[in-house]
């Protein structure tokens, strides 16, 4: 084996937090990214003269490729390491982000294609980066340590949209949707640069001392997962013959409909929400920008109440079942709130309903942690997979399904009831299919081919 770069001497230090803050600046970057498109959805759809099928449509790109792409990520993490995909994929999706500033250049039935075709290949280049976070943390964290650092990174999807939905919606309004994606743009190109300089396998990084990579590698940590010492061979090999009992299982597919159902929440607070201030609000963009940011701080808010409850009702001695559930039942309760706004007419009232649903969704948000519970030690990696690409299949169905709601209806009262109806679904998915939550065993162990993305 190389000799481990680094430096020498001292107690151990915290670069590893240094490596987690990185994590969660690229992920919020990416989060904002996703949301670029509902942020400035409506001045585009009036100047390019788009229809409420069509944006559904150009909403559903990202959905489609982020779902087809996640397997085939994970490969790719599993083959060339965390660092080479994971940079590629940053600055492969800033250039997808820079690139839809111009895509008002074509005319009205262009532009819907050209829309389409850079929010899939965003969907594509985006696919790598919740895998790689958690190959990154599985190298860098010991394990008594990787469920905060987790939540470091995991928590940017909330802040993401807190911060950067008022910055997006003034900048639309002062200068013009375009530069919002030329702005997000660079960033994340910024960002690339950051990652490229920065983070590096523990074994190869120089700015990793002796004494901290010790301290990690003895608490768990998969310091050699990346090196390039290491075999490409060892680095994993798709084992198709895994999949079936990860998809026949019932408890899985419970789990799976479940993760479904709460990603539709994310995907309409990602993509329509904005909007559905703007048209049947009659908020300014700038208005729906700010108040798009407060059912996102509720989210982030319930997303750490619900770790915490779920972490202490297991210390407390409850089941593991008992521990994972009642968040997500309670959580998933809140969000049926959102049908409030239907009778409501005060501004102020309908985003705080949003903001319950939202910080209800926030509390529900276990999926991860479930699966983390349930799947065999063997295949973590791939039920991990398997998990994220059918729970984000609700980026196709949700956007789509809303997008027709709204030209058929000419409101957005039956989106909402949509809406709803999925917090009643992961209800019900749990509460039926799931059953008691514990660890499925699989006929015949079979060597592990990755870790958990």
């Amino acid at each position: 084996m190389e000799k481990a770069k680094g430096k020498t001497g001292g107690p151990p230090g915290r670069v590893r937090y240094q490596i987690a803050l990185i994590l969660f600046l690229l992920t919020t970057i990416n989060y904002a990214d996703r949301a670029t498109l509902s942020i400035t959805g409506n001045s585009i759809q009036h100047e390019l003269g788009l229809s409420p099928v069509s944006m559904g449509i150009v909403f559903s790109a990202f959905g489609w490729a982020y779902v087809l792409a996640q397997i085939p990520g994970g490969l790719l993490l599993d083959r060339f390491g965390s660092r080479r995909v994971y940079c590629w994929s940053i600055a492969l999706w800033s250039l997808c982000t820079l690139a839809q500033a111009f895509v008002g250049v074509f005319e009205a039935a262009g532009a819907i294609v050209a829309l389409f075709l850079l929010r899939f290949l965003l969907g594509l280049t985006e696919a790598p980066s919740f895998p790689a976070n958690a190959r990154i943390v599985a190298a860098w964290f010991p394990a008594a340590e990787r469920g905060t650092a987790t939540a470091i990174f995991n928590s940017a999807q909330y802040f993401a949209v807190a911060v950067f939905a008022p910055l997006m919606g003034w900048i639309t309004h002062i200068y013009g949707w375009h530069h919002v994606f030329v702005l997000m743009g660079v960033l994340g190109l910024a960002g690339a640069v950051l990652f490229r300089a920065r983070v590096h396998a523990p074994m190869e990084s120089p700015f990793l001392s002796v004494a901290e990579r010790e301290h990690i590698a003895a608490g768990g940590a998969l310091v050699e997962m990346d090196s390039a010492a290491r075999p490409t061979a060892r680095r994993g090999r798709p084992d198709w013959a895994s999949i079936r009992p990860l998809l026949t299982s019932r408890m899985l597919i419970g789990i799976y409909i479940g993760q479904y159902a709460i990603t539709a929440l994310t995907y309409f607070f990602a993509t329509w929400f904005p909007i559905y201030l703007v048209q049947q609000r009659g908020m300014s963009i700038v208005e729906a920008g700010f108040s798009a940011a407060v059912p996102a701080l509720s989210g982030w808010v319930g997303g750490i109440l619900g770790g915490i409850w779920s972490d202490r009702m297991l210390r407390a001695g409850h089941s593991l079942n008992i521990s994972r559930k009642v968040p997500i039942f309670c959580g998933m309760a809140l969000s049926v709130s959102i049908v409030g706004c239907n009778f409501v007419e005060s501004e102020i009232l309908v985003v705080g309903l949003m903001a319950l649903a939202f910080f209800g969704k926030g509390v529900a948000a276990l999926g991860w942690v479930v699966i983390a519970d349930a799947a065999p030690q063997e295949r973590t990696g791939l039920a991990g997979g398997i998990f994220n690409a059918i729970g984000n299949i609700a980026g196709i169905v949700t956007p789509i399904g809303i997008g027709l709601i709204v030209a058929a209806t000419g409101s957005f009262d039956l989106a909402l009831v949509f809406v709803a109806l999925h917090s009643l679904l992961a209800i019900a998915s749990y509460a039926v299919l799931v059953g008691p939550i514990r660890r499925l065993s699989l006929p015949s162990a079979v060597p592990s081919s990755g870790v958990a993305p």
